[in-house]
């Protein structure tokens, strides 16, 4: 298939789409052709990204992979960039879903860290880097880089990042959920600095305000999935120097970051799908195994959080 945004640099704005299920756990492909419209609607985006951790990845496998691929190029493929997910333990696995991509038509790809080392990666760096090097010579598309915080031992250090930069060319984002702002602020410092620069996404969604002022290049969210209007605005009041509608777009972020980001922190695409619930953008919000349904007080909260950011009418809340 021929390349259909070719010479894609990734920056701005760029939401993670979720991936709604029937309630016999599968694909509803109706669903989510009409929560791709809705995002794809918002103006400002950069592209979409798929097959994440947004989509519940982890829980597809890869035929249920290359069919949301496609799914997503039929939809919004022909007005907006698609990113997609390379999410593997094994380095053969994920040089094949990065083949697979780049044959479907996605026009860049997003490497997840393999979780396999995650028990000592700090020590051997060069096998996180490796898994980069083979997946860049299995597909010139441009990669972003997911770089993990230091909590989960999957972490690229900084000159690994940098060494890998300068020796392939195909690298051409970092998608930074470090979760440290000296070391995101250096990371911006050092990559924009790059004799040919690599953009610093943010995904620090409960300090993205500040990341994007420290210079982040755009950001690449699950969050988008909801909120990609807010986000695409905040952004652009950052870029023209209006820090006083950034602030007041940041006021209405920030509870909707507050409730996804809550503990366990791996409930957040599962609230972000009640929320669209509540917002009447999907027809339910059905995870797939091991996550579990929400209950009532929690989704509550969401539809608080919603409300605090002027998406929900409060009156609509209460009569529920």
């Amino acid at each position: 298939m021929a390349r259909r945004f070719p010479g894609y640099e990734p920056r701005g704005v760029i939401p993670a789409v979720l991936l709604p299920f029937h309630d016999d756990l599968s694909i509803d492909e109706a669903a989510y052709r009409a929560h791709l419209r809705d995002v794809a609607a918002v103006s400002g985006l950069g592209a979409v990204t798929t097959n994440a951790h947004a989509s519940e990845v982890a829980s597809c496998d890869p035929e249920e992979q290359e069919r949301v691929l496609a799914v997503t190029l039929e939809e919004v493929g022909d007005r907006l960039p698609v990113v997609n997910g390379v999410y593997a333990d094994g380095t053969l696995q994920a040089a094949r879903i990065a083949r697979r991509a780049a044959a479907g038509g996605a026009s860049a790809l997003l490497v997840f860290p393999p979780g396999v080392l995650s028990r000592g990666n700090a020590a051997r760096p060069d096998c996180l880097a490796d898994h980069v090097r083979h997946i860049a010579a299995a597909t010139d598309l441009p990669l972003i880089l997911f770089q993990y915080p230091a909590a989960t031992g999957l972490t690229y250090p900084l000159e690994t990042l940098a060494r890998l930069a300068e020796e392939v060319p195909s690298i051409r984002a970092m998608k930074d959920w470090c979760n440290d702002p000296a070391l995101a602020e250096r990371h911006i410092e050092v990559l924009h600095g790059l004799r040919r620069p690599v953009h610093v996404l943010s995904t620090h969604s409960a300090w993205l305000f500040a990341s994007l002022v420290t210079g982040a290049a755009g950001l690449l969210s699950g969050s988008g999935s909801v909120i990609a209007a807010l986000q695409a605005r905040l952004f652009e009041a950052v870029q023209r120097g209006d820090m006083a509608a950034a602030r007041a777009l940041n006021d209405r972020i920030r509870p909707t970051a507050q409730v996804f980001y809550a503990e366990p922190f791996f409930d957040m695409h599962n609230r972000m799908k009640e929320a669209l619930v509540l917002l009447g953008k999907l027809p339910r919000a059905v995870v797939r195994p091991p996550l579990k349904k929400l209950g009532p007080a929690e989704i509550r909260r969401i539809g608080e959080a919603l409300a605090a950011a002027g998406l929900l009418d409060s009156g609509r809340l209460a009569a529920e």
